[in-house]
């Protein structure tokens, strides 16, 4: 499944390319809003699933200390993301 964080940014991405059409603008400004009525982009989905990914980042940073790697390894664990 799709982040929807990821697509929000993409779609506020082709809103303001100038070298998209128009029409296509409009179209993903229509998408825009159809996930924020439908709460898609307040999700606790993509809440987790950025946790996941700072957590990631974090076991991979040579600047964190083991003991915070060891704590982002049993959060990812936690989230079924191991």
């Amino acid at each position: 499944m799709s982040n929807p964080g990821n697509v929000a940014r993409g779609l506020k991405a082709a809103i303001s390319n100038p070298n998209n059409s128009e029409e296509a603008k409009e179209r993903a400004a229509e998408r825009l809003r159809q996930m924020e009525a439908n709460g898609e982009l307040n999700s606790s989905e993509a809440h987790e699933d950025n946790v996941a990914i700072g957590h990631k980042a974090a076991m991979r940073n040579p600047n964190v200390s083991q003991e915070a790697k060891e704590h982002s390894a049993q959060v990812l664990d936690d989230l079924g993301r191991s």
